[in-house]
């Protein structure tokens, strides 16, 4: 009787540390996105053909209805595909046709206020977004911070244009969008005012 009991608990601390490990893939199999649970705290990563383009980064937001980057759980995960074909007559390539891999990941913090985080994974890209489902009377809610993160690899190098004070330049005009850009400028190379950096941004991950 206690060989079995005791295999039992083996069998239930293998299934939940399974549960705190999702993935999904693009439909070519060579991107592929990872996250799992540590401590409360929901991080992500992301490999190409097997080799690192982000390490384990966070996610989660700050709100004034609740903080949903700490003390999370798990409640469930949903995976299904996207196929989608549609036209349109001013770019490059008229008809597109997108196919990706969805994840969503619902969790709940603490106090048992809901978090989704909706990923999807085609051939050449990532995506992902929050959702936070309705809960209760509550009709709006304020983002106050957010816990997202993008840990590169340390060899990774930038193309990234700062965000410059404001009015300041020709008739205070400034930020005006875009500043002079840095080719493979190294990672830990600081904004040149000190106000982080405006996108679109492009890094490079070493020759990979």
């Amino acid at each position: 009787m206690k060989r079995i009991y005791l295999l039992c608990i083996c069998i239930l601390a293998i299934s939940f540390a399974r549960a705190q490990e999702l993935a999904a893939s693009s439909p070519d199999s060579n991107l592929k996105v990872n996250l799992q649970l540590k401590e409360g705290a929901l991080l992500y990563s992301v490999t190409y053909k097997g080799k690192i383009m982000l390490e384990e980064s966070p996610l989660g937001l700050i709100t004034n209805i609740g903080d949903l980057s700490i003390s999370l759980s798990l409640v469930d995960s949903e995976k299904s595909t996207v196929d989608e074909s549609y036209t349109l007559d001013r770019i490059k390539q008229s008809h597109i046709h997108y196919t990706a891999n969805k994840l969503v990941v619902k969790l709940a913090n603490a106090e048992m206020k809901p978090l989704n985080v909706i990923f999807q994974v085609s051939n050449n890209d990532v995506a992902f977004r929050y959702e936070i489902p309705k809960k209760g009377e509550t009709g709006s809610m304020v983002v106050q911070k957010e816990a997202t993160g993008f840990d590169f690899p340390q060899y990774t190098t930038t193309f990234l244009t700062p965000q410059s004070d404001p009015m300041i330049g020709w008739k205070r005009t400034k930020p005006s969008y875009e500043e002079n850009y840095k080719v493979d400028a190294p990672l830990t190379e600081r904004s040149q005012y000190g106000k982080g950096f405006t996108f679109p941004t492009l890094f490079r991950v070493g020759e990979d």
